[in-house]
């Protein structure tokens, strides 16, 4: 009988302990912070980014004008060294990426890199006064375009909408 009422202590508290390890785990939960939404990622300034390949490309460099304020540039680079390649990468209103990509480079290759592996589609359309065609797969969707001497690539995470929201958008000078 003695044996039974020791088992019965020892299950007690060992049922009370784990009940206080949970209250205990549960008030640290409340009480550290959790940051589940994204990043608020800075907006950058491309204006002399822009200038400068503007002077130096081959090309007449492209970039929006008139894209909403929530449209957010978080990514730009201009290198003269490699093909005059442009880069300028926005992140839309509703969390996806779009990025405008432009080069001298030989366009398969160009193509590949820029919509990250998305095949070519037998869709294209006219935006503005270029024809664009559609890629879709891989991890972007783009539309590309191939005139004066490069080839200008909108691709991201963003919807055909908002891909040609930003051909749209562009003006190149």
């Amino acid at each position: 009988m003695a044996g039974s009422k020791v088992k019965q202590k020892s299950v007690r508290n060992m049922v009370l302990s784990l009940g206080v390890t949970v209250l205990a785990a549960g008030v640290v939960y409340l009480f550290v912070p959790h940051d589940d939404g994204t990043p608020d990622l800075p907006r950058v300034d491309y204006r002399v980014e822009l200038l400068t390949a503007r002077r130096a490309a081959s090309y007449p460099v492209a970039a929006p004008q008139g894209l909403p304020d929530s449209w957010k540039p978080t990514s730009v680079r201009f290198q003269a060294d490699e093909f005059d390649a442009w880069h300028l990468g926005y992140h839309t209103p509703n969390g996806g990426y779009v990025q405008l990509q432009q080069s001298t480079e030989k366009p398969a290759d160009f193509i590949e890199q820029a919509s990250q592996g998305a095949r070519r589609t037998d869709v294209t359309e006219r935006i503005g006064d270029r024809t664009w065609t559609r890629y879709t797969g891989g991890r972007y969707d783009a539309l590309v375009s191939r005139e004066d001497g490069a080839t200008t690539v909108v691709a991201g995470t963003g919807s055909f909408g908002q891909l040609t929201e930003m051909a749209k958008a562009l003006r190149a000078e």
